[in-house]
């Protein structure tokens, strides 16, 4: 063992420092001063060009594709794109398909060329399709035949070209094996140029378009890795051996490719990592464990939802679980409970989480390992080449620990929100610090906690009530499966606290509530519970739709 211990920031330092292959520097960004990494890949297509192995990458059903091949459909693509739809650099080319492989090459190829990928919602329903398509101009759309069969209630959009996926026929599988092997046109982009659109949740009001450049997108992929590096060199100074891994770096997508969760850290970071990606076409809990079996996959991502089920599969199944290395997280916050059931639910997995926005490009903090065990309500601490601040109503700093909203600026940032200047202009305040909406406190280690959405705190008679915080004590509850946790109106105290929950069994609500008097202040026990049979709903990025329960709930009280 060597005597040296070495701190994680002291490790990052080391790591980009001169000469380093993560070396940063300080170049003029728009919004400000900003760190880059001096010897990232400039574009995405870089990333691309670069990482062209023999490795399997795309693996769905019995299909597989290398990094290789997947770069020679993308092509061929690329090809129709420029040479046959006449795709200029900025033109939108959008995509709206489950997650099949044709996502992931035709936003290969669309990306290569200086368009702009647009990745649609594939849950949305004609109406929010037609208002996407509409919105982003777009002038190409990759889709399967539901999303085909949803254009004709969408609208008129006599300038789009439509490229059939997964419909037999003249479809994109057959137009790609027809050119054979074609380069990828020289129509090259630019690393400050605009590479995607990604469209918010969109539960309350019409979703915003979030755009992002090539820089943001890379410079998001490549903190990640400098993440995982540093852990590696602190072990190496230490004079700790580390074990070869025991399965090649194998990931299981299966949340939506339109998130950022899915899009960059499952699809995008496995280039660099020359991870396989075993694909499913939608998240289906029994079938998750087969493929992690059958795979050995080593990494799995997803929201608080996903994790849960897969853990309780672990709990109730006898398969063999133990490839995986990493259960990781992100789009809303776990339950502490939940962190400590990774723990013990999977022998050779770690638990990890994160916190990040669309607008980030799914990057801000990270958290993993002895360190989310001992603080499990936390979101980690501050990515390498972005900036956290906590501040009070009037934009002031708060001292460390207290409570207020969460600002966050650097190179991952978004350029702006599409055809919303009014919006783009909002949620920006002196010195380039993005306005999260979250309320979030820092603790003397650095570790950032979200407490709540601002939106979402409940202001009960005076008193300010975390749904978090509520959600978290409920998910403590043996029976309780998915809690969501909301605001109902109230003639005395203004608003007053509802729940509705999932349970495996039967639940005993007096019983529950007695429990959570044991967790909670009296007066942040919901008054109001309801129980639901099936799955909460959730929103196409996988979260609790809050929204339809509350409406829900405020309709079953009115007819009561």
């Amino acid at each position: 063992m060597g005597n040296t211990e070495l701190s994680r920031d002291a490790a990052i330092a080391a790591l980009t420092s001169a000469g380093q292959a993560y070396e940063t520097a300080v170049v003029e960004g728009p919004r400000g001063p900003m760190k880059i990494f001096v010897n990232a890949p400039g574009t995405l297509r870089d990333l691309y060009e670069q990482t062209c192995t023999d490795v399997p990458f795309i693996v769905y059903e019995d299909e597989s594709l290398t990094f290789r091949q997947a770069w020679a459909q993308a092509s061929a693509v690329g090809h129709l794109l420029v040479h046959e739809y006449g795709v200029r650099p900025g033109d939108r080319v959008a995509i709206s398909m489950r997650n099949y492989p044709e996502w992931m090459v035709a936003f290969c190829a669309a990306t290569s060329v200086g368009a702009i990928a647009v990745a649609m919602n594939s849950l949305w329903t004609a109406e929010e399709m037609g208002y996407g398509l509409q919105d982003s101009g777009a002038t190409v759309l990759f889709a399967d035949r539901e999303r085909i069969a949803l254009l004709a209630d969408a609208g008129e959009f006599p300038h789009l070209h439509v490229v059939p996926v997964r419909t037999g026929g003249d479809d994109l599988a057959a137009r790609v094996a027809a050119l054979g092997a074609v380069p990828m046109p020289e129509q090259r982009p630019g690393p400050d140029d605009p590479t995607l659109i990604l469209y918010t949740s969109g539960s309350t009001g019409r979703p915003k378009g979030v755009v992002s450049s090539h820089r943001n997108v890379v410079s998001a992929l490549l903190m990640w890795e400098l993440e995982a590096r540093q852990a590696m060199h602190r072990a190496e100074v230490a004079g700790v051996v580390v074990p070869p891994p025991a399965h090649p770096a194998t990931s299981l997508l299966g949340i939506p490719l339109f998130h950022v969760l899915g899009m960059h850290a499952v699809f995008l970071a496995s280039y660099r990592a020359q991870r396989t990606v075993v694909t499913m076409y939608k998240w289906d809990v029994a079938q998750a464990v087969e493929l992690i079996e059958r795979h050995r996959v080593t990494a799995f991502s997803g929201p608080p939802a996903v994790t849960g089920d897969l853990v309780r599969e672990a709990q109730r199944t006898n398969r063999d679980l133990s490839s995986l290395t990493s259960v990781g997280g992100g789009g809303a916050a776990r339950a502490p409970e939940q962190v400590r059931q990774i723990d013990a639910a999977f022998r050779n997995a770690a638990p990890g989480s994160g916190w990040g926005m669309t607008e980030t490009n799914a990057v801000g903090t990270i958290i993993n390992g002895a360190d989310y065990l001992a603080k499990p309500m936390s979101s980690g601490r501050c990515l390498s080449l972005l900036e956290l601040r906590v501040v009070d109503d009037e934009g002031r700093p708060v001292p460390t620990g207290e409570r207020g909203e969460l600002q966050i600026r650097g190179t991952s940032m978004f350029i702006e929100y599409w055809n919303r200047p009014d919006a783009t202009e909002s949620s920006f305040v002196d010195g380039g610090w993005f306005r999260t909406g979250d309320v979030a406190f820092i603790d003397e280690d650095g570790f950032m906690s979200i407490v709540d959405r601002i939106k979402d705190l409940i202001i009960r008679g005076g008193e300010n009530i975390g749904c978090g915080q509520v959600e978290a004590a409920l998910l403590a509850h043996p029976a309780v499966v998915e809690a969501a946790v909301y605001a109902v109106p109230d003639e005395r105290l203004g608003e007053e606290v509802a729940a509705t929950i999932h349970a495996e069994a039967d639940v005993d609500l007096d019983e529950l509530r007695r429990f959570l008097e044991g967790h909670l202040a009296k007066y942040e026990v919901p008054r109001y519970l309801f129980v639901s049979e099936t799955p909460l709903p959730r929103t196409g990025s996988g979260k609790l739709f809050k929204r339809q329960l509350r409406d829900d709930a405020v309709a079953s009280m009115a007819a009561s």
